[in-house]
């Protein structure tokens, strides 16, 4: 081995870190390695503006936050991983608040919240609307106390080793220098993120490309519930960027081009009574983004070079209000789009922003491989089911990143070292990136046009509305893009940051997971949250109160199998929203 710890994570941001310091704290005497394909502050954790689920106030309850969670994931969240979350959330704010988290305040000095959607009660911690920020550079701050914590900035793994039946490690690439290495590891804990970029359209930075979810189903760990992709009705039109959620909790409204409040007119799934012109907009993002296709099926959005909008309107909030809730909405107003909130409407359309689905992990992060553990975007644990409420992701990332790094650490402890088949699968893997991509020549296919295809068959095939034709149409056509792939060749050969060959390793992984997304949104035959099948409307409990888990067979082809969701309290129910 090139180097060695005893436990490997693979990605440097909210939960990597925070499963970083669980390691560290659990058994002192443990190495960890921490690989991130950028540096840690440049992770998509830092992106996060709106805040962190957790009760705090006393109108609020546990019982609360998990069935807000189980109704709002439709039903699919495994209820007894979601009981466990809301009980430790609170416990994972407060402890980055002792680490040192600014979180915004009451005037009498207690932390304030705010309401998001699908939420009944006022329970978002914020620290403005830079929460993921403060959160990242508060965790990233803390892991510098650890002396074994060990970090690899701007390395990319391109592949799991696994040998005995269990994972024994890494292949990364140094991307400086183009120096291929195997990194050796008794445990590997996956925290790189979902994987945005397979669709045009995202709120998700340049670097989720679902890597680590592919690198698991190579590897022989099943993926769950990919079907499951969350638009976020607020982004920017043409880059994507996100407009939070808070905007909304602080009293924006969503308008069409005749500035009517259209989402008045959609079932979001209210009780009677309830205040709806007040709360409308922090319903659902599943139904908000449906809503929004809908609009455009009346005429009544906007045109622009970039696709039909609707607007965001916070010109009654005042610029006090702006600037002291949404002071990095009003930044991101004027740098991208040229306009002030405070003045002027903001564009706005879907765009895809989570993926609820993920690496199939039990309740402590363990996947079916031994040895191999998963946290935050990348894990699909489950508690987002069928559709993920806003502001319990960053929650997430800490319960579910400090439960796998301590049960890593356990695992770590007592494992032995690597088999002899270790540095045989290192050396393939080195042959493969020289040989069949960095210095291959012969081939006609640009990594550039086949990513723009994939990502414009996804957003018509699997997106917000699907049906099973174009799907089955997809499934043909991405099996299409996987052999044109092989006819790849880049133009630079050079080993110093070369920006070719990462992007051609990541179109790899996307169209892996682009093909995971497919086959198991076609094979769902049913309308559930974020999936929504026009062919198959209404949602089956008979048949789908359950997980799809999706493997990759040696030769490459895919197979679907479901598990039971574990229901502990709340039987399948109407799925209903209300204050």
């Amino acid at each position: 081995m090139d180097h060695s710890h005893d436990v490997v994570i693979v990605g440097g941001g909210g939960a990597g870190l925070r499963a970083a310091i669980a390691v560290a704290e659990t058994d002192p005497r443990l190495s960890v390695g921490v690989i991130s394909k950028v540096y840690p502050m440049r992770s998509h954790t830092v992106s996060a503006e709106g805040g962190a689920a957790a009760v705090i106030r006393p109108d609020d309850s546990l019982d609360d936050h998990a069935y807000d969670t189980v109704s709002g994931g439709d039903w699919l969240c495994d209820q007894d991983a979601v009981e466990a979350f809301v009980a430790e959330a609170p416990q994972e704010l407060f402890r980055l608040e002792h680490w040192g988290c600014p979180w915004s305040r009451e005037p009498d000095g207690r932390i304030a919240v705010r309401p998001f959607g699908g939420m009944k009660k006022m329970r978002t911690w914020f620290a403005a609307d830079k929460t993921g920020f403060h959160l990242l550079h508060t965790l990233f701050q803390t892991t510098l106390k650890y002396e074994q914590v060990v970090r690899y900035d701007e390395w990319f793994v391109t592949r799991l080793i696994v040998g005995d039946g269990r994972v024994h490690g890494v292949v990364a690439i140094e991307l400086r220098s183009g120096r291929i290495a195997a990194i050796g590891a008794k445990a590997v804990i996956l925290c790189a993120g979902g994987c945005g970029r397979v669709y045009p359209f995202t709120t998700n930075a340049n670097i989720k490309t679902g890597d680590a979810m592919a690198l698991a189903l190579r590897a022989g760990a099943p993926l769950k519930d990919m079907e499951f992709v969350q638009y976020h009705p607020t982004g920017l039109p043409f880059t994507g960027i996100l407009i939070t959620e808070a905007a909304r909790a602080e009293g924006g409204r969503l308008i069409n081009k005749d500035g009517y409040r259209y989402l008045q007119d959609y079932d979001l799934g209210v009780p009677e009574p309830w205040p709806v012109l007040r709360s409308m907009e922090l319903g659902p993002r599943d139904r908000l983004s449906q809503a929004f296709v809908h609009e455009v099926e009346k005429g009544r959005t906007t045109d622009t070079p970039y696709g039909p909008v609707v607007h965001l309107d916070l010109r009654h909030l005042g610029r006090t209000t702006i600037n002291a809730r949404l002071p990095f909405v009003r930044e991101l107003c004027r740098e991208y789009e040229r306009i002030d909130p405070v003045e002027d409407l903001i564009p706005v359309r879907p765009v895809v922003h989570y993926m609820m689905g993920g690496v199939h992990t039990d309740i402590d992060g363990a996947t079916s491989l031994e040895g191999l553990y998963a946290a935050g975007e990348v894990a699909c644990v489950s508690i987002n089911g069928a559709n993920r409420l806003g502001s319990n992701s960053l929650p997430e990332l800490l319960v579910f990143g400090r439960r796998a790094g301590q049960a890593a650490a356990a695992y770590a402890s007592g494992a032995g070292g690597p088999g002899p088949a270790v540095r045989a699968q290192a050396d393939d893997e080195r042959h493969r990136l020289e040989h069949d991509l960095l210095f291959k020549t012969d081939g006609h296919e640009h990594v550039s046009a086949l990513r723009q295809e994939m990502q414009d068959l996804m957003e018509d095939s699997a997106g917000i509305y699907r049906t099973g034709d174009s799907l089955a149409k997809a499934a043909g056509t991405l099996r299409e893009l996987r052999e044109r792939f092989r006819d790849t060749a880049l133009g630079d050969h050079s080993r110093t940051f070369n920006t070719q060959l990462t992007a051609a390793l990541e179109l790899s992984f996307m169209l892996d997971v682009a093909e995971a997304i497919v086959a198991c949104a076609l094979l769902r035959e049913e309308s559930r949250g974020a999936h929504q099948r026009t062919d198959f409307p209404a949602r089956d409990d008979q048949r789908f109160l359950a997980h799809s888990l999706i493997y990759r067979d040696p030769g490459g082809s895919y197979r679907v199998e479901y598990l039971p969701v574990t229901i502990t309290r709340w039987p399948p129910g109407e799925r209903v929203y209300g204050r």
